[in-house]
């Protein structure tokens, strides 16, 4: 049905920006050919104009559709006005009708802080654009910086959606069928009632835990359910998780 990379966190800028990964990372996206790619931000470190510049370059050379929004280092610095003019829609949404999946965008940064927020505005916008996908019959993919759910071996919990528990009950109301983010370093998978929540770890940056290394997600969405894979800046795949009946 349809095939989704997931890249996230690529912190260019940082002294641990690795550019030899992100190159890796979208010759690997290029050859599998996925019908999206999303990318749930950080794709800067201190949301300065030249590297949104830089990291748009790297994003240009993906061939699939795309959707980006920004995490919490793109808002530093006036960066969400540097991420408008450059990376352009903050929040919105990708319909992609022939592979039967519609993509929600959801920009949950705050100018200069670490931790996220949707708001009321974004909030009521993301419950209409799901009812619109539920009565188009389309699989519902919803993206943003912030993790939803807290996410293991990171640690104590902090820089999360002040408006989590709220965002949360709307997804799993209106259906959502994945919800993506960053933010973490730590790929990660909850499934909550028909809903299945992933985390994609860092892409680029060795700003990793433990013995975490860079890596994306990809997404197989077939009519039976879905398959999150890890994939490695080793080249191996390892997968995340496998959940059947999820798609409708």
């Amino acid at each position: 049905m349809a095939l989704i990379a997931h890249i996230s966190d690529l912190h260019l800028g940082s002294l641990t920006f690795q550019e030899d990964l992100i190159k890796k990372a979208v010759n690997e996206i290029n050859m599998m050919g996925p019908d999206v790619t999303i990318v749930t931000g950080d794709i800067t470190e201190n949301g300065y104009y030249m590297e949104f510049e830089k990291a748009a370059r790297y994003l240009d050379e993906i061939d699939s559709p795309l959707l980006v929004v920004p995490g919490n280092h793109d808002a530093r610095h006036v960066g969400d006005e540097c991420f408008g003019e450059v990376i352009k829609n903050r929040f919105g949404a990708l319909d992609l009708k022939d592979c039967g999946i519609k993509v929600i965008g959801l920009d949950s940064t705050e100018p200069d802080l670490d931790y996220g927020k949707v708001g009321r505005a974004q909030h009521n916008w993301m419950v209409m654009e799901l009812l619109k996908a539920q009565e188009e019959n389309l699989f519902k993919i919803i993206a943003l910086h912030h993790h939803i759910i807290p996410v293991p071996r990171t640690g104590r919990e902090r820089n999360v959606l002040s408006d989590a528990g709220d965002i949360l009950q709307s997804m799993i109301d209106g259906n959502a069928n994945l919800v993506l983010s960053g933010h973490k370093h730590m790929p990660h998978v909850w499934m909550m009632e028909k809903t299945a929540f992933a985390t994609a770890g860092t892409v680029s940056s060795l700003k990793l835990r433990g013995r975490t290394f860079t890596s994306f997600n990809t997404i197989n969405v077939t009519e039976e359910g879905i398959e999150i894979v890890l994939r490695g800046a080793d080249g191996k795949k390892r997968c995340l998780a496998k959940y059947e009946n999820t798609c409708r």
